[in-house]
């Protein structure tokens, strides 16, 4: 308990120690008096002035006397002024003074004691309260670019604060007072000539305020130079080294000695400025807002002249010369030494002449092409103690008189058949010397000094020659002269010996050339004793005749050269030849062959494939020269599957055929493409199909009767469109016989006898009256007594059968016909008639008549004449069908088998009796009528007259009596 009061103790006595030494100090050390405030707002910078007694040691305390917010604190030694005794501080604020008030306090310090703090001192700014306008500071600044400025908004009383921007860009603000926010933007790039916009806004959308800042820099000079023009003045140039960016008002300012100079603007930041007396010292000072920048320069007149251009220039021109005049402004220059250029400048040429003398006015210029136009223009320098050039004058032109032509640049082009042409290149500029009016070409001959001379228009550079006339026969040399006239007069004369052929070329003497940068390059072996030039001549390789030839003109000295030209193409091959002598007669030494760029050939060939058992051969043509477009290498075959193609085979350039062998049999596609270095084109493509031979055969078999079947149809098709004709000429109708028209008489029975002959001819007596026709009796030979036959003969003979008809038909009605073709034979009537009968071939009557029955027959059976059978061979032997019965008048009749004492043998002639009655009432009314009459009164029948359905017949005749009836039937068809 006692040691803690002890420790109390101790603590209150040093408590009061420590107090009692701080009220030493603060009588020691004096608080600082008399402080006042000095503010520059343009510049930001504060002054703190006060009075310090014997210190020298000061804290100086800023603040910003709304929001109480420390902006500088620090310890400072600061002196006093000796006169006044004050010391004074100069702070610079980053924010403009404006923005806010500040509150400035100092003390004293001597090591670790201070004395109090002095009264407060406030620089009040504009965010008072009593102050309600929208403010922004700094207004129109000027700064330096790099450097940071920061920029102040103050709102209006009672408003809000919305957004800072800087140049569209807004920007973080820091609030420095109740009303008032502050941004600072950092290294500042130059502005452009309207400079920076800053602003802010305010909550409400009419409240805004800004600023513009103008950011550069300070003047930096170089090049400083003063000269005289006139040996009087001075005119001084100096260049502006970079930009300040800052104009109007804010510009640079020049001065020189002092004085403010009327600025002129050169090209490329080049000043100048005029003074009215020259002075061989001088000092150039530049200043702007930002700084400023001085050069200096020390010079006599006489080594800085600088002539003025000159004035008045005019011209007199001849054809080849021209005189220049010209005139001086100031007068100074009569005495002076002067030095002048003269420039001439023309279509394609420019050149500079130099001439001198004291207070120069003239010069001739020598040596100019004729014909010409030129432009020309003066300048002129001190001869002594030379400076620069003066400027140039104006530009005058002019142009130079006509001279009469250069001598053309004559060539041949001779064709393989003694025609050719003589050919002159158009001048080149500054050679025709004038217009040329026309060219005159002469052929003359030195042996009869014979002359033919032709007038060619000036547009025309060519004209043909033939010489296959009697000059050439007699060998008599002929030299072509060509001359050009324009308005001064004609050229001298070109000649060149004719003739000569120029075209032959050999291909395997001709050497490959390669197109390198941008020529052929050509060479050839000089000839040391030649004392003539050359001429390589060029055209394209398809030319054969009157070809457009380009050539050159060498001298004898030079054995190479590189021939350029803009015709060149690629994919086209050029010839060269190498001649001697062009004045003479030219001779031929090398040829060379060459493309200015190789490429693919331009058309595909043409394959042709042919099948040689199992192989297939492919033959081409070869791509014509104008189509190659390049050194044709040669030809790569493939096979052509659709999606690849195999390769079988690179042949060289002189093949046209390859053989693929060992096919199997199908369907194949050859590719063949051409190539050149440029590549392959895309080549030419044949289908074939591969077949063994007994297709073959069997297609040549098809083929063969194919063509036979259409032989037969055309002539069937003929014989049918003439079937009139045809039956008329092979198988004529055969006369209908006609029955007499009294069938009165009582039925007699058929005698038919065999006649001597194989053949029945038809007798027609023209004087008989045709519609009296009729049947006529022929008696019989041998009739037997009984009338049951006739008497037995072979029927193997040759000689016909005669028959014998006899009339049993009384009744008036005419005789109706089976067929409607036999009107002719029914429209007469049945009177007794006769008709000699002869049979071409036993034929089955088509058109049999059908007769009524007669009713007055006492007999239901026909009445039939009796045969007998000749003998085994066989006779004749009548065939007769029932007719119809009375008891059933309603069906046909039904055919009955004759006796067997009737049946023959199947061979011999067998008449058909198969009439058929028209009806029942007929047949009993005629019965006794229709088997009396045999079947040769159907003599207008074209059928056979055999039976049908005789089963004793071959089967082979009755196929060609069925054929025969096919026939039959066509024929009978056209009858009309």
């Amino acid at each position: 308990m006692v040691t803690l009061n002890a420790m109390h103790l101790l603590k209150f006595v040093w408590l009061l120690v420590l107090l009692g030494f701080s009220c030493w100090a603060k009588d020691v050390i004096p608080v600082p008096q008399q402080v006042s405030l000095s503010a520059n707002l343009k510049t930001q910078q504060v002054s703190i002035s006060w009075s310090g007694g014997e210190a020298t040691a000061f804290d100086i305390l800023i603040l910003r006397t709304e929001l109480n917010d420390t902006i500088f604190y620090e310890t400072l030694t600061v002196a006093a002024d000796e006169a006044s005794g004050q010391h004074e501080f100069k702070w610079m604020s980053v924010e403009p003074l404006e923005c806010t008030s500040l509150s400035f306090k100092l003390r004293s310090r001597s090591g670790l004691m201070t004395s109090d703090w002095s009264s407060t001192q406030i620089l009040q700014g504009n965010d008072r309260p009593t102050n309600e306008l929208m403010q922004f500071y700094p207004q129109d600044r000027i700064v330096a670019a790099g450097t940071n400025i920061t920029f102040c908004c103050i709102i209006k009383e009672g408003r809000l604060f919305s957004s800072f921007h800087f140049s569209s860009e807004s920007v973080n603000v820091t609030r420095l007072s109740r009303r008032t926010y502050a941004a600072t933007i950092y290294n500042q790039k130059p502005s452009p000539p309207y400079g920076h916009n800053a602003y802010c806004k305010g909550k409400a959308p009419a409240e805004i305020s800004g600023a513009v800042v103008f950011v550069g820099y300070p003047p930096v000079l170089t090049d400083f130079i003063c000269e005289t023009y006139d040996l009087t003045s001075a005119v001084c140039h100096w260049t502006e080294r970079q930009n300040t960016h800052l104009l109007g008002k804010r510009q640079t300012r020049y001065s020189i000695n002092g004085r403010n100079c009327s600025l002129v603007h050169l090209e490329q930041n080049r000043k100048q400025c005029s003074v009215p007396v020259w002075e061989n010292d001088w000092k150039l000072l530049g200043r702007n807002s930002l700084g400023e920048y001085s050069l200096n320069d020390t010079a006599e007149v006489r080594t800085r002249v600088v002539p003025l251009p000159p004035e008045e220039l005019s011209t007199v021109a001849s054809a080849r010369n021209t005189t220049v005049t010209w005139q001086w402004k100031h007068n100074h220059y009569s005495s002076l030494p002067l030095v002048c250029q003269v420039e001439l400048t023309s279509s394609d040429d420019r050149v500079k002449r130099t001439f001198s003398g004291v207070g120069l006015r003239s010069v001739v210029v020598l040596d100019l092409f004729p014909y010409e136009e030129y432009s020309i223009k003066v300048r002129c320098g001190a001869q002594q103690n030379f400076w620069r050039w003066g400027n140039w004058s104006k530009t005058i032109t002019f142009q130079t008189d006509c001279d009469i032509p250069s001598t053309p640049d004559v060539w041949i082009w001779m064709n393989n058949d003694s025609t050719g042409q003589v050919l002159w290149k158009p001048y080149e500029p500054r050679m025709s010397h004038g217009p040329v009016v026309s060219y005159e070409v002469t052929l003359w001959s030195p042996d009869d000094d014979t002359r033919h001379t032709q007038i060619i228009s000036s547009d025309t550079f060519t004209m043909p020659v033939n010489l296959s006339g009697n000059t050439a026969n007699n060998n008599t040399r002929v030299i072509a002269s060509v001359v050009a006239k324009n308005p001064a007069g004609l050229s001298p004369p070109a000649s060149i010996n004719l003739p000569v052929h120029l075209t032959d070329l050999d291909s395997e003497a001709i050497t490959k050339v390669d197109f390198r940068e941008g020529a052929f390059p050509l060479s050839w072996q000089s000839d040391a004793e030649s004392n003539c030039g050359y001429v390589v001549q060029w055209h394209v390789a398809s030319c054969e005749r009157d070809c457009s030839v380009e050539w050159i003109k060498l001298g004898e000295e030079i054995s190479n050269v590189s021939i350029k030209s803009d015709a060149f193409e690629p994919g086209v091959r050029y010839y060269f030849s190498l001649y001697s002598c062009p004045s003479e007669a030219p001779e031929l030494l090398m040829q060379w062959q060459g493309y200015m760029r190789e490429l693919t050939p331009s058309s595909s060939i043409q394959l042709s494939t042919k099948q040689q058992d199992s192989d297939v051969l492919i033959t081409w043509s070869e791509i014509p020269s104008t189509h190659q477009r390049g050194f044709l290498l040669g030809y790569n075959v493939y096979l052509n599957n659709g999606s690849q193609l195999t390769p079988l085979a690179s042949l060289s350039n002189q093949e046209k055929s390859y053989t693929v062998k060992g096919l199997p049999f199908g369907s194949y596609k050859f590719t063949v493409k051409p190539f050149t270095s440029a590549g392959e084109d895309t080549g030419g493509t044949a289908t074939i199909t591969l077949e063994s031979y007994a297709d073959w055969l069997i297609l040549d078999i098809l083929a063969t009767l194919g063509v036979t079947a259409l032989a037969l149809i055309v002539m069937t098709f003929i014989c049918y469109k003439k079937r009139k004709w045809v039956k008329g000429a092979f198988y004529p109708d055969i006369p209908e016989p006609k029955l007499p028209s009294d069938w009165s008489a009582p039925q007699r029975t058929l005698d038919v006898k065999p006649s001597p002959h194989s053949m029945v001819h038809i007798v027609e007596k023209p004087e008989w009256d045709s519609s009296k026709e009729v049947l006529v009796v022929i008696p019989e030979e041998d009739e037997d007594d009984e009338g049951q036959g006739i008497r037995d003969e072979p029927v193997d003979t040759d000689e016909p059968t005669s028959l014998r008809y006899y009339n049993q038909v009384v009744d008036d009605r005419p005789i109706r016909p089976r067929y409607p073709d036999s009107t002719d034979s029914s429209a007469s009537s049945l009177d007794s008639g006769r008709t000699d009968v002869t049979y071409t071939g036993i034929q089955t009557s088509g058109s049999s008549l059908v007769f009524q029955s007669d009713p007055q027959s006492s007999s239901d059976e026909p009445q039939v004449a009796p045969v007998s059978c000749g003998g085994a061979d066989g006779g004749y032997r009548p065939q007769m069908q029932l007719q119809v019965t009375p008891e059933n008048d309603s069906s046909l009749a039904q055919p009955q088998s004759l006796p067997e004492s009737h049946v023959c043998s199947s061979s011999g002639y067998r008449p058909q009796n198969n009439w058929h009655l028209d009806s029942p009432e007929e047949a009993d009314e005629r019965r006794s009528l229709a088997p009396s009459l045999g079947s040769p009164t159907s003599i207008a029948s074209t059928q056979f007259l055999l039976p049908d359905g005789s089963s004793d017949e071959p089967a082979e005749e009755k196929h060609q009596s069925s054929a025969a009836t096919w026939l039959t039937n066509l024929l009978s068809s056209t009858k009309p």
